[in-house]
């Protein structure tokens, strides 16, 4: 037994219509046979929703006494025992009075779902729980009585009863909701015009967000990837500072406003692995971001507003968030700064948001660690003050009139030293030493502008002098590279970290994988290769990035995995030790291969196994609807062949006949039967060409009666890429089972119409319709709907109509016709700028 279907109708106030549209709903399903009942319907004395109680069975509420008062609730057990198709039960958010089966109403509608019991219901949009606050601040008035929203969400049929706020007061003063009595108070209250505006805003607005969802659904499920409206993605660039938490909650905020947005965080690492962010802090965003439905990406690069647009014109993204500067006055003599650059370079396609916060302008702090690995100018200053320094010194010391005396000069010559170590690190420092030394002896020593020394206590030192300015540049570069393996060691365990929790959290493709190989290591391309042997040559597993190498000799560096594999990266060469960080990235991409493969595998044994069925079902099919009308055939050629009857005339034809229908039916039986075999062998290659609809259409029709269908397909359509063949069989075989149950002289009705860059073919029948659990197994070959005779096909039919359409890059899906019925939606790819032109339409003169 499934679950039962539960239908929402959703009101922005009291009085716009959700019981009397229920009620109106319930007589057309009565009228169309089914079973409905009304399990609880309060109509407060309204006279046009009482009328609409009338005609439809009503289940006997049952009575409750609290404190000394009789109260009448809805009977959850006599509804179970009645076991209708349909209930409808108002007034989803109500309170049940105490001693009832279940605290609120909306639990007695998940019993009666969960029996198998369509539900039709209704409720406010004020008494959804987490907009309780929202409406309390509108209205003044705080709703008690409240509905978890996950239970309107789970509704498969949400319809808004819509109202303006000028129609729904003047049914207000008409009396058609109140009593008279209560009329004024509720005029100049609960229903002020702006009241009631912002609740139908808060109704449309979350009801939006249903069709979104449904959207989705549909696009997902139909593999439609064409964009169909703007779509916003939104970079957040992070530096670990606090104000990153901020920026995230300001992207999500402005991601809302758009359907579909996407919010990406980026953190850019500088290519030493040092950097002045707090991990812990890190991982909070990374958390927050995720949490908001949002993605964290790591990024390594020295130049960060350049890594920055880089990443955001790569995930082509239209807005980029930042924080204000936390820079000091002071600091900007050293630069503009990354939001000030970000948003000079960003060009016309991105939008920069610069966003203030309380950390703006306070300082961005000091650095909790210097590298050994040093740029150029770095270098250069570095060899600058330790030979050229002392040299400079030595002239200054030789120009003044009264000496320092021996013991300050050392000191001076002693802190260039100590300062090119800082600025150059080890090699700078021992030439100042030595280059300071020399310069000691020859300026400074007695006797002076000589290599020679006559006081012992002088060479002492000068001694002393090298081997401290030795030792200090010693433990300065020692310093910055334990340092440097400190912060690069770090970086390395933040990126483990990270793909471990991109592992647990199930981001497997080994795009996705590759891609976050480029972003970490800041490479141009990067590809898995793989190969048989040693003496094969290699294939590409997957790659991401232009111009991906197609063997490890021609990458810029590459990784085996074991014998036959190995990870290629293109773009720059990559120092030894991330190698050990790049050795468990392409572990993990052999594993996603892998597993890949086992994915793929699996479903190859359910094609297999699906194709057994569907071999099982041909023998079944061709064992009785095959040998039906191979019986008729045989017994009418045999009464024509007897030579005791004498036919008449009339009775030859009709057996004639009847042999000519038998054989169309085989016809028509194996026809289908071997198009279901091509399409299950992958052999049908449409032959697309440019084509009129109404040319290919009427075609179609000719096997059914011509009173049987009405056509409506306009002259102005635009044209389609088909192949006609392929479309007319599709059509053929769509309208003769729409035929095939639609009452007696009533016409099919085949129409068509443009939509945007698609053209749809609508083929509506007035049958009996097919529920919505139902429509996608009617496309299964060999799946005949409810009690269709056993003559009347194999179900082939809309299988060969949707393979057929599918292989011309087109669509097959059933939908509701209003009123009752069913109706086949067939979109096709219209082609641009073929619409044909009306002979009607006089000639534009250009003057």
């Amino acid at each position: 037994m499934g679950r039962g279907k539960l239908r929402i109708y959703l009101g922005s106030a009291p009085g716009v219509g959700k019981t009397y549209a229920m009620l109106s709903e319930a007589h057309r399903r009565v009228e169309r046979g089914t079973d409905c009942v009304v399990a609880f319907v309060e109509h407060h004395c309204r006279a046009r929703t009482e009328v609409m109680l009338h005609g439809l069975e009503q289940i006997q509420r049952r009575e409750i006494e609290y404190r000394a008062t009789a109260f009448t609730e809805m009977d959850v057990d006599a509804v179970l025992e009645r076991r209708p198709a349909v209930a409808l039960v108002d007034e989803l958010a109500h309170t049940n009075v105490p001693g009832s089966r279940n605290a609120k109403r909306w639990q007695d509608v998940e019993e009666l779902l969960a029996a198998g019991i369509d539900v039709i219901t209704t409720v406010n949009i004020q008494h959804f729980e987490s907009l309780g606050d929202v409406v309390e601040s509108i209205t003044g008035v705080r709703q008690r009585e409240t509905v978890p929203d996950e239970v309107v969400r789970r509704a498969d049929q949400l319809e808004l009863v819509d109202m303006s706020p000028q129609a729904l007061r003047r049914r207000m003063a008409h009396g058609n909701i109140y009593k008279s009595d209560k009329v004024d108070a509720a005029l100049s209250n609960y229903f002020r015009p702006g009241n009631l505006t912002a609740l139908r805003e808060l109704a449309l607005l979350w009801v939006a967000d249903r069709v979104d969802e449904y959207l989705q659904q549909y696009r997902v499920e139909h593999n439609i990837r064409s964009t169909w409206q703007a779509r916003e993605r939104i970079v957040v660039g992070l530096t670990g500072g606090p104000e990153g938490r901020t920026l995230i909650r300001r992207a999500v905020r402005l991601a809302e406003k758009g359907a579909g947005s996407e919010v990406l965080a980026v953190y850019i690492a500088r290519s030493d692995g040092l950097t002045s962010a707090s991990p812990k802090e890190l991982a909070v965003q990374r958390t927050l971001v995720e949490d908001l439905g949002g993605t964290f990406h790591h990024v390594i690069g020295d130049d960060v507003p350049s890594a920055l647009l880089e990443f955001a014109r790569g995930v082509n993204a239209t807005q980029i968030v930042l924080g204000a500067s936390r820079r000091r006055t002071w600091q900007y003599m050293f630069g503009p700064g990354v939001s000030a650059t970000v948003a000079r370079e960003s060009g016309p396609d991105l939008d920069v948001h610069i966003v203030t916060h309380d950390e703006a302008g306070k300082g961005r702090g000091l650095q909790v660690a210097r590298g050994a690995r040093l740029g150029r100018s770095r270098i250069v200053a570095g060899w600058l003050v330790g030979v050229a320094g002392p040299v400079l010194l030595s002239l200054i010391l030789t120009s003044l009139d009264d000496s320092l005396g021996l013991a300050n000069d050392v000191l001076l010559f002693l802190f260039l030293t100590v300062t090119s170590a800082l600025l150059g690190g080890l090699l700078p420092a021992l030439a100042s030493a030595a280059v300071g030394s020399l310069l000691l002896n020859y300026y400074f020593t007695p006797p002076t502008h000589t290599l020679t020394i006559s006081d012992p206590k002088n060479i002492v030192a000068i001694v002393i002098f090298f081997a401290v300015a030795v030792a200090v540049a010693s433990v300065v570069d020692l310093a910055a590279r334990r340092t440097d393996q400190a912060a690069r060691l770090r970086a390395e365990s933040e990126i483990l970290s990270f793909l471990a929790g991109s592992v647990l959290r199930g981001e497997t493709t080994l795009d996705a994988l590759l891609e976050r190989v480029r972003e970490t290591f800041g490479m141009e391309s990067v590809a898995l290769l793989e190969r048989q042997s040693d003496v094969e040559p290699w294939t590409c597993a997957g790659s991401v990035g232009p111009s991906a190498v197609r063997r490890p000799e021609d990458a810029d560096v590459d990784m085996p995995v074991g014998d036959h594999m190995a990870l290629a990266l293109s773009g720059r060469v990559l120092p030894a030790e991330d190698r050990r960080v790049l050795a468990a990235f392409a572990a993990q991409a052999a594993v996603v291969l892998d597993r890949q493969r086992l994915v793929g595998q699996a479903e190859e044994a359910r094609r297999l196994a699906e194709g057994n069925r569907i071999r099982t079902a041909l023998l079944a099919a061709v064992s009785h609807d095959l040998r039906t009308p191979l019986a008729a055939i045989k017994a009418a050629v045999s009464s024509l062949r007897s030579d005791d009857v004498a036919w008449s005339d009339e009775d030859e034809a009709e057996l004639l006949e009847g042999i000519e229908d038998g054989a169309d039916r085989l016809d028509h039986l194996v026809g289908n039967l071997l198009d279901m075999s091509r399409l299950q062998t992958g052999t049908v290659t449409p032959l697309i060409r440019v084509t009129d609809l109404d040319e290919v259409v009427p075609m179609a029709l000719v096997a059914v009666p011509a009173e049987s269908v009405e056509l409506d397909i306009p002259e102005t359509l635009p044209m389609v890429a088909v192949d006609r063949g392929l479309l007319e069989r599709s059509v053929a075989n769509i309208v003769e089972n729409a035929v095939k149950y639609s009452p007696y002289a009533t016409p099919v009705t085949v129409s068509a119409s443009a939509l945007g860059d698609r053209v749809e073919v609508r083929v509506a029948d007035r049958g009996p319709g097919v529920p919505d659990d139902e429509k996608e197994r009617i496309f299964e070959p060999f799946q005949r709907y409810g009690d269709a005779p056993r003559g009347a096909g194999v179900g082939l039919g809309l299988a060969v109509a949707r393979g057929f359409v599918e292989a011309m890059s087109g669509t097959l899906t059933a939908e509701d016709t209003p009123g009752g019925g069913m109706t086949m939606v067939l979109t096709l790819r219209a082609v641009p700028g073929a619409a044909p032109v009306s002979p009607e339409l006089p000639a534009r003169v250009i003057s």
